[in-house]
């Protein structure tokens, strides 16, 4: 399988960024509660969204530039805090920002930052002021991080997923990435994974959450489904967003205690998966990391 990128300190990070603006173009989370009306959670793209995992598109957010859009951070690196301050603007191809953006999901802009060793994973959604800057609170922790803008244009334009380096100081001790598995623990709720994760096919990925060893059959709606899972590939973090088949309200979804998804990988190799569900009015994320096999190992 394949490792993660690994973090030595602030100066790796550091390197990191600088390198990837020398080749920009070039590739380029907590697993906790979050208060579901603090601006914290979120869902991007969507299922529609799902070509950029595979087929005619490269996966999203390896550009820092794409079609004409490029997200330019307004510092590359920032420091360890709780709640540090990222501002960054879409510019369009004229280099301004842009101001017209459609609303996908209740969100005109969705944003996913996690450092490179696939931990301090957060789903959040930044405000934008009248000039076309973007600004979102951050929980960062020294090291390398990569974020992810997920947004459409207003003009009609297609979805695009941008993504950047992000250094955060300090000394940093990289986190070895978890063992598959098909079950997750967070906050009192156990998450199991059924299905598995192939490249190019698309495959059926189901959720189900349960507490206490009872099912979880009363899930929330959060931002107009039961859930919604990013996967990053371990290494240059390829980002893949999908959402669950069906939604609330269409007299046939049930709010869990499964919540399905199809999806296909871009390649095989390792994913780290991260699950967004709302319950008692809070947000949790569950995290998987799985094994993507090729179409000739899954067919063996």
């Amino acid at each position: 399988m394949n490792t993660p990128l690994k973090l030595a300190g602030f100066a790796v990070g550091l390197a990191a960024v600088f390198g990837a603006a020398l080749g920009a173009g070039r590739l380029a989370g907590p697993v906790g509660a979050t208060a579901a009306e603090a601006p914290a959670g979120h869902e991007m793209g969507g299922g529609e969204h799902a070509e950029t995992a595979g087929g005619d598109r490269s996966p999203g957010g390896l550009m820092v530039s794409d079609g004409g859009y490029t997200l330019a951070l307004d510092d590359a690196v920032l420091p360890a805090a709780p709640a540090a301050e990222l501002s960054f603007r879409i510019l369009g191809s004229d280099d301004r920002p842009v101001l017209d953006f459609a609303e996908a999901h209740e969100k005109e802009l969705h944003l996913v930052a996690v450092r490179r060793d696939l931990t301090g994973f957060q789903h959040v959604h930044p405000v934008r002021d009248a000039g076309g800057t973007w600004r979102v609170p951050l929980a960062l922790t020294p090291g390398s991080w990569r974020v992810f803008a997920d947004f459409t244009p207003g003009d009609g334009g297609e979805n695009r997923i941008l993504g950047a380096d992000l250094a955060v100081a300090g000394e940093s001790a990289p986190e070895p990435l978890p063992a598959p598995a098909a079950t997750a623990e967070v906050d009192g709720y156990t998450v199991t994974l059924d299905g598995e994760l192939s490249a190019g096919t698309e495959s059926e990925l189901t959720f189900a959450v349960s507490r206490n060893g009872r099912p979880v059959s009363d899930l929330q709606p959060y931002l107009g489904a039961y859930g919604h899972l990013v996967a990053l590939r371990a290494g240059d973090l390829a980002y893949l967003h999908v959402h669950p088949a069906g939604e609330p309200g269409d007299g046939v979804t049930r709010p869990g205690p499964d919540v399905v998804f199809g999806t296909t990988a871009p390649s095989a190799g390792t994913y780290r998966l991260f699950l967004d569900f709302r319950h008692g009015s809070v947000v949790r994320t569950a995290a998987f990391t799985v094994t993507a096999r090729g179409h000739e190992e899954a067919g063996s």
